[in-house]
């Protein structure tokens, strides 16, 4: 990597519900985080208050640090299809940044700096190849689990970004031609089932049904209001009900991960994004039923599957070493 004046890079991971930014030093370690709420304009406005609020933050980190942004790497790491050329062609999950140049709209927000662009997915598994849990493993998957699911893929210890830029897209393999409608347009794809907003909708459905009290309870009374976070709660408090059901999403997480060994062949699978919480009981449920899913599992060399050593920082992390190595 190069060296730059401060040793500090910035990096800056926008989700379906939250903006982070981060400051790393020379070994991947975080020295300043800032977190924002992303913007959801009642109107489609070309990315305009998403660059605002990014702005924002990468301004805010760099007087942190008391480091000029000319001198200093940035990367954002973004949800969706992100083309070769920067452009984020589809986002299901931010459909108000769809379409945009998001380095093209940071520019004048930032004095004329332009940052290194990627896919969030892409990011997150370069940091924890560098530095985290996939460190001296060269074949790795990384899933993020957060509003949707995105991945990144390594081979040889490299990122496939594919013929446009697009690999990694997993969360909308589909697993249920006949499932739940997905943002995407499709029926059935896997982060219907196993992302935060799959969790919801699965506990939702299951306290219509009479199951979860003691989730609706801690969701006001309302089975319509429950949410993956009551879900996550319930089981941290030992809540039969909910362990139950984060093991059934957990299932869900071992099917998508087995179809992707099936093909990809990764020794390692690590898991992170922003279902912090529940990415403990989502690992352990996966790792038990992950070998009774994939194609002769009792003759294959074990796939390991680990939690990101980064946990939701992973993305910002991965787009601060991204803008690093490109400088």
């Amino acid at each position: 990597m190069s060296s730059t004046p401060s040793g500090v890079a910035l990096g800056i991971d926008v989700g379906g519900t939250k903006v982070l930014g981060v400051a790393v030093d020379e070994a991947g370690d975080i020295v300043a985080r800032i977190l924002e709420p992303t913007p959801q304009p009642p109107r489609p406005d070309h990315g305009a208050s998403l660059a605002d609020v990014v702005a924002s933050v990468v301004h805010r980190l760099s007087e942190q640090q008391g480091v000029p942004l000319r001198q200093t790497p940035l990367g954002v790491g973004l949800p969706g299809m992100m083309r070769r050329d920067g452009i984020l062609v589809f986002a299901p999950n931010l459909p108000s940044a769809s379409g945009i140049d998001l380095a093209a709209l940071l520019e004048p927000r930032l004095g004329g700096i332009r940052a290194v662009v990627a896919n969030d997915a892409d990011c997150a598994a370069l940091a924890e190849h560098r530095f985290g849990a996939a460190a001296g493993h060269d074949s790795v998957v990384m899933i993020t689990l957060g509003t949707g699911i995105g991945g990144g893929i390594l081979i040889d210890g490299q990122l496939v970004r594919g013929g446009s830029g697009f690999a990694g897209e997993v969360g909308h393999m589909v697993l249920d031609v006949a499932g739940p409608l997905c943002p995407c347009g499709s029926r059935g794809c896997w982060e219907r089932f196993a992302s935060g907003s799959g969790l919801g909708r699965l506990a939702r459905e299951a306290a219509m049904a009479g199951r979860l009290r003691l989730v609706v309870d801690a969701a006001g009374g309302d089975p319509e209001a429950v949410r993956g976070e009551h879900v996550t709660g319930a089981a941290l408090d030992g809540d039969p009900e909910a362990l139950a059901l984060l093991d059934e999403v957990g299932w869900w997480l071992a099917r998508g991960i087995a179809n992707l060994v099936c093909v990809l062949d990764p020794s390692c699978v690590v898991v992170g994004g922003g279902m912090t919480d529940a990415a403990g009981f989502l690992v352990d449920s996966a790792r038990r039923h992950l070998g009774g899913l994939l194609e002769a599992g009792e003759l294959r060399t074990a796939v390991t599957v680990l939690s990101a050593f980064f946990g939701a920082d992973a993305g910002a992390v991965g787009a601060a070493l991204l803008a690093r190595e490109a400088s």
